[in-house]
Formats: C-alpha cells, sequence, structure tokens
C-alpha cells in the first residue's frame, strides 16, 4: 500500500475515518502497556507481549495509512474523464463468451466491495479495463479462467 495510487474522494475519507481511530488506539494500548507492566516480570508476562504486540500492528498501520495519503492521487468522482475507463468511472461491459452484461464501478481500493461489483483498479477485472474505450474488449486472466469483455459504455459515479 506504500506505493502511488489513484484514489477517489471516499477513499481518502476512509483512510482518514481509520487513521483517526488509530490515534485513539495509540492512547487505549498505551494504557495496555501500563497495566500489563503491573503485573510483574516482563520476560513471562503475556498480557505485556499482547499490549506490545498491538502496539507494533497500530504503529504499522497508520505508518502505512499516513503514507498512503500522502503518495496517492485523489480524484473528484465528479471531474473524471468518461472517454477511457479510470479510477471513479462506471464501466458497462459485456461479456462475450456468455453474452451477460455487469456494470462495474472502478474504485481505490478502500472501497472495493465485489458484492456491489465496486472493483478496485488492481483486480485482475480493474487493472484489465484502466485505459480501455467504448467499443474495446479487453481480456481479462481470473481465478475462473480468462474473461473476454467489450466496453459497452463509460460513465462518472
Amino acid at each position: 500500500m506504500a506505493d502511488s495510487r489513484t484514489m477517489t474522494l471516499t477513499d481518502k475519507r476512509k483512510l482518514e475515518e481509520e487513521l483517526a481511530g488509530l490515534i485513539e488506539d495509540k492512547k487505549r494500548v498505551a494504557e495496555d502497556i501500563k497495566t500489563a507492566r503491573g503485573f510483574g516480570d516482563l520476560s513471562e508476562n503475556a498480557e505485556y507481549d499482547e499490549a506490545k504486540a498491538e502496539e507494533a500492528r497500530v504503529y504499522g498501520r497508520i505508518a502505512e495509512i499516513e503514507n498512503t495519503l500522502r503518495t496517492a492521487t485523489f480524484v473528484d468522482d465528479s471531474d473524471v474523464s468518461t472517454d477511457v475507463v479510470s479510477v471513479g468511472t462506471v464501466v458497462d461491459v459485456l461479456d462475450v463468451e456468455y453474452d451477460e452484461r455487469d456494470e462495474y464501478t472502478i474504485v481505490g481500493f478502500t472501497e472495493a466491495d465485489p458484492s456491489k461489483l465496486f472493483i478496485s483498479q488492481e483486480s485482475p477485472i480493474g487493472a484489465a479495463l484502466l485505459g480501455a474505450q467504448v467499443g474495446q474488449i479487453v481480456d481479462v486472466q481470473t481465478p475462473g479462467g480468462l474473461l473476454k469483455l467489450k466496453v459497452m459504455g463509460i460513465r462518472s459515479r
């Protein structure tokens, strides 16, 4: 997650909310460590080990989010070009083999929800569709096999 990515403003808000929660967690974890120290010998103190592991997780995630917020490019869904598929667009596609249509919304990783067809630009389908134009057929290698998707339309969210 430390690389420069394109994400939506919704992604940015979600990351900022998670960061705020983690900053609150830092306070709780510090108290847990202080309490665990009171249980005696640190070499055999499971509570202390657990609290230190949680501290490492919280601080690591904070660093990841801060780096992502610092390096990512954020796009406003309403300002997205519909000339090509990009983050923030809704793509109407036709599965050439099965003659079935779906509508995928290309989003950043925090907003991805495959059950709603909100797919990340990092997913196999999202990555294959990025940059495609209406009428273009893209090949998508998925865990279930090769898909041929024809872009039927592109619109903003």
